[in-house]
């Protein structure tokens, strides 16, 4: 009987791969050849499932994206469960702290998604993606700003507009940093840098 092959999880595995070869040699190495063989795929194998490099670059952006939005809203359906109280700050903070380098696997995914947003610069088809992905981070920080300042947990006159720009560029620095000097920042810095920062946001 031949052996079935769940398509979605062939095509992950895919993506798996395209992720192994991008951390270790770079995301201009990952061509179909390279992919195939970190998969121990024939070329041919790999282009039953997708159609062509391009294909394939998008499909493995949407599939971090997925991994990386499936636990961040595990953690923002906690803090709309609690939209006042003493555990509100917590939350806020462990949410925002998802989107930082604070571990093996996020600092991983980081490597990654930094890998493919200077991809997107160059490369038209997946500029789009990389947009709408840095559209939804800043939406996000926009709500749980807004949502704050409803609450009370920020003052009435905080200007939600800038400050989601504010903390999206601390966001961003501290992941950049991370990346690319390792050495000179630790995940207990980085937790203590947002904690700083939420902290002034309610004038403290």
């Amino acid at each position: 009987m031949p052996k079935i092959v769940d398509p979605e999880a062939r095509r992950r595995a895919v993506a798996d791969a395209v992720f192994r070869v991008a951390r270790r040699d770079g995301l201009e190495n990952a061509s179909l050849r390279n992919v195939a063989e970190e998969a121990g795929l024939a070329v041919g194998s790999v282009r039953h499932y997708f159609a062509g490099h391009s294909e394939l670059m998008l499909f493995a952006m949407r599939e971090l994206a997925r991994r990386v939005e499936s636990r961040v809203r595990g953690r923002a359906e906690r803090l709309l469960a609690s939209p006042s109280g003493p555990d509100r700050a917590a939350l806020v903070e462990e949410l925002l702290a998802e989107f930082l380098p604070l571990d093996a696997a996020r600092h991983d995914e980081a490597v990654l998604w930094l890998a493919f947003t200077t991809a997107a610069r160059v490369r038209p088809e997946l500029r789009p993606r990389a947009d709408e992905l840095h559209a939804g981070m800043r939406e996000l920080l926009d709500r749980v700003l807004g949502e704050g300042r409803r609450a009370g947990g920020f003052p009435e006159d905080l200007d939600v507009p800038v400050e989601t720009l504010r903390l999206l560029a601390l966001l961003d620095g501290l992941t950049l940093t991370a990346v690319l000097q390792p050495g000179h920042v630790t995940a207990d810095d980085m937790r203590r840098v947002l904690r700083l920062h939420l902290r002034s946001l309610k004038g403290v």
